[in-house]
């Protein structure tokens, strides 16, 4: 099954030992932040959450660059990070193209509102999922679970919606104000079950301008970071958001679980 372990690869280049997206905090944290509770619920810190929800859904189009940082431990417990960029071009509310690079993989997605495409510019090998017909928000909401797809930075589209309740806090405070790249900013910290998270969200836009999430699934606490530049204003074509397959080879889609299974099988 070449072109279904091919595929596979495809998959599980994209599947993150960690939740969405995230970025880059201070080395220390401030005082304030070190003497507030583990379990408290700092109401203006779930408010301000809201009104960055509110400010992304409220955008027709954007451009995002990210440069990221992720985290992996090794066997023995030793962390290796490993440096990456992610780009979004997004048209709402079903079209966006998205590019992941590193030294380790280059892939790069397109979505049209009834098709993902999963590219290696590399491998010149792409793999397409047809007839989805939903939203952004709606397709990068359950991608993991229903294809084994962990987009980098999904919460982008899922904050402000549904898909990203904010009742189920176990922890939330403003930690204080922060410059980042120059810019105002008011940083917050979460917990979740599993998960600590922080974002630091821009007086001016009300954008995110950094995320960090740190795992609790891994004893040494794997974090995978990420700083985030926008561009609202510049408008954004059709042509940017779509796919030539020109010169590339088309393989079948194979979720990661289906693969798992097929390539156990084969081993047996």
């Amino acid at each position: 099954m070449p072109h279904a372990r091919l595929a596979s690869l495809l998959a599980l280049a994209l599947a993150a030992a960690l939740p969405a997206a995230l970025a880059q905090g201070p080395t220390s944290p401030p005082a304030a932040a070190a003497t507030s509770s583990a379990d408290s619920i700092d109401a203006s810190a779930v408010a301000a959450l809201t009104r960055m929800g509110k400010a992304l859904r409220a955008l027709p189009q954007f451009r995002m660059h990210a440069t990221t940082s992720t985290e992996y431990v090794l066997d023995d417990g030793q962390k290796l990070a490993l440096a990456g960029t992610v780009d979004y071009k997004a048209i709402e509310p079903d079209r966006f193209f998205v590019e992941i690079q590193s030294d380790q993989q280059h892939r790069q997605l397109f979505y049209d509102g009834k098709r993902l495409t999963i590219y290696s510019p590399r491998l010149k090998y792409y793999a397409t999922l047809e007839d989805l017909n939903r939203s952004s928000q709606a397709l990068l909401a359950d991608s993991a679970s229903t294809y084994g797809l962990e987009f980098p930075l999904a919460d982008l589209f899922l904050w402000g919606t549904p898909a990203f309740p904010t009742d189920r806090f176990q922890s939330a405070l403003r930690v204080g104000s922060a410059r980042v790249d120059g810019e105002a900013t008011q940083h917050y910290a979460f917990r979740q079950p599993g998960v600590d998270w922080q974002v630091w969200i821009s007086d001016a836009t009300a954008l995110p301008r950094q995320v960090v999430i740190t795992s609790h699934s891994d004893p040494a606490l794997p974090s995978y970071q990420a700083a985030l530049q926008w561009d609202t204003r510049r408008a954004i074509s059709a042509s940017e958001l779509a796919f030539n397959p020109s010169g590339a080879t088309r393989i079948v889609f194979v979720p990661v679980a289906v693969a798992a299974q097929a390539t156990t099988a084969e081993g047996n």
